[in-house]
């Protein structure tokens, strides 16, 4: 299987990065920090990964970035089957509540551009026939509570897409 992984140099993405790796699976990282791909590559190729394991730039501020990330994901891997997205931004309330700019940039990465990410990814299968879109949401978003509600907003518009 050859899987894109948007969120591959950080908790749950890396988990998942390294299961499909220790599996033989062609993988291709998009984040936003090159230098963390570029060390999360390596790890993953020592950990069996097939082949080596691409990177490009993708930052879930940047949508007009969206295409040209998973057109190098696609060149790279010939195929894609599976994209699974686990990035996100975080912050506390109480620096949400400080700052309306970081609430603004939060609430647009871990909603509205994680869904345009996801639109650009699902044309992209269903145009090859098929494939896997796995999208990593939050408990917080499954309830409204004071200590993490902005956050809680962004991934409960993101469970409901």
């Amino acid at each position: 299987m050859n899987a894109v992984i948007l969120g591959a140099t950080r908790g749950m993405g890396r988990a998942v990065a390294r299961v499909l790796a220790a599996r033989g699976d062609g993988l291709f990282l998009l984040g936003r920090d090159s230098d963390e791909l570029g060390r999360s590559a390596k790890d993953l190729e020592v950990r069996g990964a097939s082949g080596t394991v691409g990177t490009a730039a993708c930052d879930l501020l940047a949508p007009e970035g969206f295409g040209a990330a998973l057109e190098a994901a696609e060149q790279a891997l010939g195929r894609i089957d599976l994209v699974v997205v686990t990035a996100a931004l975080f912050a506390t309330q109480d620096a949400l509540e400080a700052d309306v700019e970081l609430t603004r940039r939060l609430l647009t990465a871990n909603f509205a551009n994680t869904v345009v990410f996801c639109e650009h990814a699902r044309k992209r299968l269903l145009a090859a026939g098929g494939g896997t879109l796995c999208v990593f949401s939050s408990v917080a978003g499954d309830r409204g509570r004071k200590p993490v509600v902005l956050y809680g907003a962004s991934k409960a518009g993101l469970s409901a897409y």
